[in-house]
């Protein structure tokens, strides 16, 4: 391919087009016997062991691919880094948080009566008291702790708390709205700055794909911004990404969504946005005119994986890395596959992105 000095950002120094995949729960309990219950995300014991397994399972079936290489390691894992699993945030506010055996935890909106919260209650809550007793037990046995904590995002969490009702908020109470989005806001910064400080990462856990690069990047998830308009986005939530982008360098944004090119022009007026989460179905080169300067994580569709023949993928996978038009400042994920996956197209993923490689020559 072209010897083009692609530019690069030296905050993400990492390899050429990293790729990595996230497998559903139901993948897990299928094909490791793996129960996502309480004590999987509690139970000190259960979390090394969990991760150490998910690890050998990694390694035996995809192994070639450079998965599993921590399957002889017990890792003092505060969170579920295999997993796309973000509810502690909620439960800590006040949200109800049911567990599955082959699912991610679901958060119960809880249909409060105002966003107004109380950050320091928040921390001394049940939930946050039962993760501080999860770290220091791992701390007391392996000397430190690890990994990071799927943390949200403003809007999902503020949905979580007041469901539907949040969206009437903005447009009747659009001052106050603002303050208790801020405040949000706040507790996330505390969460996330928190376990950064003791394990050195904070959004691993929301999307694997992280972990590929030299420093750690504060990912924020704006999967509900698919039911906000730009303008709406600019008005109460920009302010806070662009707070972010100005002092937690390497700064992202999670938009799991299918329109993240609505919000192209709109991204193009933060200070700084280091990282973009592409959803499924997003206009990659139209994300590209506007952000030059981004590295763009391109999602593959989970849903659609499992009815593509190998070839396909691969197809798919080029056509979209060439759209990005940068591959330094690309790389490729497919999260929360199911157990209906075939193995080759687990394999098809990598192998195109190693085919890319190749041609770039790297």
């Amino acid at each position: 391919m072209s010897a083009t000095p692609y530019h690069r950002n030296p905050n993400l120094d990492g390899r050429l087009l990293p790729v990595d995949i996230v497998l559903h729960p139901a993948w897990w309990y299928a094909h490791a016997g793996i129960t996502f219950d309480e004590d999987f995300f509690y139970h000190p014991a259960k979390r090394v062991e969990s991760e150490r397994k998910m690890e050998q399972v990694l390694h035996e079936r995809f192994g070639r691919h450079g998965l599993g290489s921590d399957r002889n390691r017990d890792m003092p894992l505060v969170g579920a880094v295999h997993n796309a699993a973000g509810f502690l945030v909620s439960e800590m506010l006040g949200c109800e948080v049911r567990y599955r055996a082959d699912a991610p935890p679901d958060v119960i909106p809880a249909h409060r009566e105002s966003l107004d919260i109380d950050a320091d209650r928040a921390f001394t809550s049940p939930a946050a008291k039962r993760f501080d007793t999860l770290c220091g037990r791992l701390r007391a046995r392996y000397g430190c702790v690890l990994g990071d904590v799927n943390w949200g995002g403003v809007l999902n969490i503020a949905m979580d708390l007041r469901g539907e009702n949040v969206f009437l908020d903005m447009m009747l109470e659009g001052e106050k709205t603002k303050v208790h989005f801020k405040q949000l806001a706040d507790v996330l910064e505390r969460f996330t700055a928190g376990i950064q400080a003791e394990t050195g990462t904070s959004s691993i856990s929301v999307n694997r794909n992280l972990r590929h690069f030299r420093q750690p990047v504060l990912l924020h998830s704006e999967c509900s911004h698919t039911m906000i308009s730009a303008a709406h986005y600019e008005e109460f939530l920009m302010p806070i990404d662009a707070e972010w982008g100005a002092r937690r360098q390497p700064f992202g944004i999670h938009h799991c969504g299918k329109d993240p090119h609505r919000f192209a022009a709109s991204y193009a007026k933060l200070p700084r946005l280091d990282f973009l989460d592409v959803g499924w179905g997003g206009d990659v080169a139209v994300l590209r005119r506007h952000l030059p300067r981004t590295f763009l994580n391109i999602r593959l569709d989970p849903v659609g994986l499992v009815r593509q023949a190998p070839g396909e993928i691969r197809a798919t996978i080029r056509r979209l890395v060439l759209q990005s038009d940068n591959p330094w400042l690309t790389g490729v994920c497919c999260v929360n596959v199911d157990d209906t996956v075939r193995d080759e197209q687990i394999d098809a993923i990598f192998d195109a992105v190693e085919e890319l490689r190749r041609e770039y020559g790297n």
